[in-house]
């Protein structure tokens, strides 16, 4: 505790007395300072024991003394020390009846009593206090140091680190979810402050704020200062650390708190060395399953992966779509060691929502599935490959799960019609393929279907396709693309410049014919002429584009050209 008031009267070798302000005693006092001016108030800055001895004041006119303990007041000072047998032999009485009119603590320093000991007195008390803060934080330290090496790790700490503030802690993950939390009911309490949470993790590591006031439902508890601390060294958020007490945090538990955030930092970033490693593991495990060797990959994924690879999984290809005007090497998955430089010019990166899904949308993709992996025990495997990242999660899992959450997401903020290059441009510039359910023999064959899935995606401006969905669905859709309606075009030009000299209407003509599979009664009754004229028609096509309609590649080309052309069917609005 720091020094007090009443600290200071107790103290043996001062001989200090109150005069007044008896019940204000337990005030905590900064500072002693010596002024005589007849206003100090501009050189307070408030929680100090002011020591006079009136050398300059009228101390027996009531109403300057009223001005004067008023200002005194008002600037925060918590104590007037006057001194006795200097200016006056008593403490005159005007100033003493002004402060108990304020309610201001007056103390009598005894002539014999100097104001350099009290100044020591206090000096030595804040220093001693400080001590004790120190010393506290190093014992908390190491007892929060001995529980995250423990069996149980983040629990054991968070539980340490809650009753060392007198109150609660819980830690959110990369996606904003709460993983733990200490003592047991604080996990409701920390659920409240999960918008915080992901706020806070869309700004760059480090990063604080204080929240106050979170209140209760029924009014039967009590309200709490909750501090929230970002854990990781990189660009990208690994977490989050809250803590809550009911009152502001001390020395002692400022020192705790920071070293929560240390440790609970070192245990979601691994060390570079680490991850390098598992990433030049992960990369051979997926070498050697795309070359068909799903023997040697298992060998090699020995316990880290080897669970992944016992059941069916799927496989993901993502890639993050630069806005327009940026380099595209901004928006890859990014390591650690270069998402620090990133982030030091990164100039759409303001802390606003939505900032780090636009600064890396695969970092945040990643984290979320990592999270997701972790909190039901699964494995996912992670590679980098150039501008985009491949991923392997169980069939069904949390993992893959919260990769479809993320890209509806998106999509509901962006609109599942918007190009990717203009989602990008507001911070969703994301594509993903995703494979039908495979094993390990199968691993080239989904690699294929999500890359398929990917170019479905970038085609139909979706943020997320899946393979089976593609496959399931029309090859039309495929054809919306700029290059195909060209080739169409070019196709059918001749044809059209015929129909614009009404010289007849072969471009009908010829879709009606291959509609009806060639079939020469039930196209010509379609175009209600004589099957006759039809085939006039049909060979007046074969001569102007100079090419057999026997041909079966031939019909399938025109074919696709005239389903490629076709006006959009209006819909009516209801």
């Amino acid at each position: 505790m720091p020094p007090t008031l009443a600290s200071l009267v107790h103290h043996t070798a001062l001989k200090l007395s109150v005069l007044a302000g008896e019940d204000r005693l337990e005030t905590p006092v900064r500072w002693a300072h010596v002024s005589e001016l007849a206003d100090p108030v501009p050189y307070m800055e408030g929680g100090e024991l002011l020591l006079i001895t009136a050398m300059k004041l009228d101390a027996e006119d009531p109403e300057e003394m009223a001005r004067y303990v008023r200002r005194l007041a008002d600037a925060g000072v918590v104590g007037l020390g006057f001194a006795v047998g200097v200016a006056y032999d008593e403490v005159p009485a005007a100033l003493v009846a002004a402060a108990k009119e304020e309610g201001l603590p007056l103390l009598v320093v005894p002539r014999r009593t100097p104001f350099i000991a009290i100044s020591k007195a206090v000096s030595a008390a804040i220093a001693a206090d400080q001590y004790r803060a120190v010393t506290a934080g190093f014992e908390a330290q190491r007892e929060l140091t001995r529980a995250a090496i423990g069996a149980e790790g983040p629990a054991a700490l968070l539980a340490r680190l809650a009753a060392h503030v007198d109150g609660w802690a819980a830690l959110y993950d990369a996606s904003g979810s709460v993983v733990a939390a200490a003592p047991d009911w604080a996990a409701r309490r920390a659920a409240r402050h999960t918008a915080d949470a992901e706020r806070l993790r869309a700004r760059p590591a480090p990063a604080s704020v204080v929240v106050g006031g979170a209140g209760a439902d029924a009014g039967d508890e009590p309200t709490d200062r909750v501090e929230l601390q970002s854990l990781g060294t990189g660009r990208r958020t690994r977490g989050v650390l809250a803590v809550g007490t009911g009152a502001p945090l001390g020395t002692a538990e400022r020192y705790a708190v920071h070293s929560a955030v240390a440790l609970l930092t070192l245990t979601t970033e691994r060390s570079r060395a680490l991850r390098e490693a598992e990433q030049r593991l992960g990369t051979a495990v997926l070498r050697m399953l795309l070359a068909g060797e799903p023997d040697h990959a298992r060998a090699v994924a020995g316990r880290l992966y080897g669970g992944l690879l016992d059941a069916p999984f799927r496989m993901l290809v993502a890639e993050a779509v630069p806005s327009a005007g940026a380099h595209p090497s901004r928006a890859a998955y990014a390591t650690d060691e270069t998402a620090a430089e990133t982030s030091a010019d990164a100039d759409t990166d303001t802390g606003a929502p939505g900032d780090a899904d636009r600064a890396d949308p695969l970092g945040v993709l990643v984290d979320a599935m990592e999270a997701a992996a972790a909190r039901a025990g699964e494995a996912v495997l992670v590679v980098p490959d150039g501008e985009r990242l491949i991923v392997l999660a169980p069939d069904g899992g949390a993992a893959v799960a919260v990769c479809t959450e993320h890209a509806e997401e998106i999509e509901s903020r962006h609109g599942a019609a918007a190009r990717p290059r203009d989602r990008a441009a507001q911070g969703g510039g994301l594509v993903v393929g995703l494979s039908a359910p495979a094993g390990p023999i199968a691993a080239a064959a989904a690699y294929r279907q999500a890359e398929q899935a990917l170019s479905v995606a970038r085609r139909r401006g979706r943020v997320l396709v899946e393979h089976e969905h593609v496959a399931a669905g029309s090859l039309l859709p495929l054809l919306a693309d700029d290059a195909v309606r060209a080739f169409a075009d070019g196709m059918l030009r001749a044809l059209h410049d015929h129909d614009a000299t009404g010289r007849g209407d072969l471009v009908a003509s010829l879709r009606a014919w291959l509609s009806r599979h060639g079939q020469w009664d039930a196209a010509a009754a379609d175009l209600g002429v004589h099957r006759h004229t039809l085939r006039y028609r049909m060979r007046r096509v074969e001569e102007i584009l100079g090419r057999s309609l026997d041909d079966p590649d031939v019909r399938m080309e025109l074919w696709l050209a005239l389903k490629a052309t076709a006006p959009a069917t209006p819909t009516l609005k209801s």
